[in-house]
């Protein structure tokens, strides 16, 4: 197969929407481990995952608004509506504790299985009602 598009070099950031940025952010923050870094009340919050890796949780009532005429900023108008997907990589020997951890933290458990070559996930939801997996990176050959 012959690529006719240039080069990436990976994801940078993804992100989620949630009305609720304060639980977001309590659930990422206290219950994910993740780092905020960033915050316009009503309008985002933002997590390191890793190195060069962001999680973006925006408002999706703010960002759906084209920008004013003289934003600095000029982003285009972005949301989404109902629940999305976001996964995080883990290593094999991880996934145990992090299943600990959860349910100490009162996050229920909706799914933990192996998938056909062995790799393992785990699902829980956050506070949007966002599926939430943690993956062991071989899932993906």
């Amino acid at each position: 197969m012959t690529r006719s598009a240039p080069p990436v070099q990976g994801t940078l950031e993804s992100a989620l929407y949630a009305e609720d940025l304060e639980a977001a952010t309590r659930f990422w923050r206290d219950v994910m481990g993740l780092d905020p870094f960033q915050t316009v009340p009503g309008r985002h919050v933002f997590f390191r995952v890793a190195p060069g890796q962001v999680l973006l949780v925006f408002n999706p009532a703010a960002t759906g608004q084209p920008p004013r005429p003289d934003a600095r900023l000029p982003v285009p108008p972005h949301g989404a509506h109902g629940p999305g997907h976001f996964c995080l990589a883990v290593a094999p020997e991880q996934l145990e504790p992090w299943r600990t951890h959860l349910i100490a933290k009162g996050i229920p458990i909706e799914a933990d299985f192996h998938w056909p070559n062995g790799a393992r996930s785990i699902y829980v939801r956050d506070p949007a009602g966002n599926s939430i997996e943690l993956a062991d990176p071989a899932i993906w050959g």
